[in-house]
């Protein structure tokens, strides 16, 4: 049981991130770079670390590790109008081990000036994605029934959101048993909560509680889609080129999941 756990957060956190939301410019930010590394980045490291160890009891298929996990506070403005180059809070996510970067669902914590919100699932869902998950949500939605509505979930974060379909998708009878489950885009599990939860002495206890009642949902929503993402791809065989230098396009990531 977690007693006691200092918030790694304190005050200076909240007025960083508040006073870099009015001063959203390179020549206010660049001056003060070491406060945001001493009051804003140090300790969601911290943070990273702490969970690290105690994520192993409830989600050990999930990554706790700054490299991996620590958002970066520059904005990419090449294809937005918005050009301001920081971001006005610091956050954290917790992907799958063994999947390509951004892929799969995952776990998100996000400290801002005017909220704090944690939780997980899944944002941004591929057509693929969306396919697997709902021929496993067929096959075994009193799995995902039991998870939603569960002490553990209903408790944290209150019931499954996200964007829904107006229709059970094409493929499915519309009196499917799992019809409403069917119509869901976005499979999410989330909390919102004033800033000030950022430094107060309830911060881990209920960052915890959250995870591990957003953890089922989590591994439900991998369990469709891992094994699509670590299946070694196909290659077609041909004959090689003569004459030509043969090369290969480099692979490009995908966007994260928040």
């Amino acid at each position: 049981m977690i007693r006691n756990v200092t918030s790694p957060f304190t005050s200076k956190t909240l007025s960083f991130l508040r006073a870099l939301k009015r001063n959203n410019r390179r020549e206010w930010f660049q001056p003060r770079k070491e406060q945001y590394e001493q009051h804003v980045q140090a300790p969601m490291v911290a943070l990273l670390e702490r969970l690290a160890v105690d994520m192993r009891t409830f989600a050990p298929e999930l990554i706790s590790e700054p490299k991996v996990s620590l958002f970066r506070i520059y904005r990419d403005t090449r294809f937005s109008s918005d050009k301001t180059p920081y971001k006005t809070h610091v956050a954290a996510r917790f992907p799958l081990r063994g999947v390509p970067r951004g892929e799969a669902a995952g776990l998100y914590l996000e400290i801002a000036p005017g909220r704090v919100w944690m939780g997980g699932g899944m944002y941004m869902p591929t057509t693929a994605d969306l396919h697997d998950i709902r021929a496993q949500i067929a096959s075994t939605h009193p799995r995902l029934h039991t998870l939603v509505t569960a002490p553990a979930f209903t408790r944290s974060v209150g019931e499954l959101t996200g964007d829904r379909l107006t229709r059970v998708p094409l493929g499915y009878a519309k009196d499917h048993p799992a019809a409403n489950y069917l119509q869901f885009k976005q499979f999410l599990g989330a909390c919102e909560y004033e800033a000030s939860l950022a430094t107060s002495p309830r911060f881990y206890r209920e960052l915890l509680k959250v995870f591990k009642g957003v953890a089922p949902l989590v591994r439900f929503l991998n369990d469709a889609i891992e094994p699509r993402l670590t299946q070694a791809p196909i290659l077609a065989t041909r004959e090689p080129l003569r004459g030509r230098r043969q090369t290969v396009a480099p692979h490009q990531a995908p966007e994260p999941m928040w």
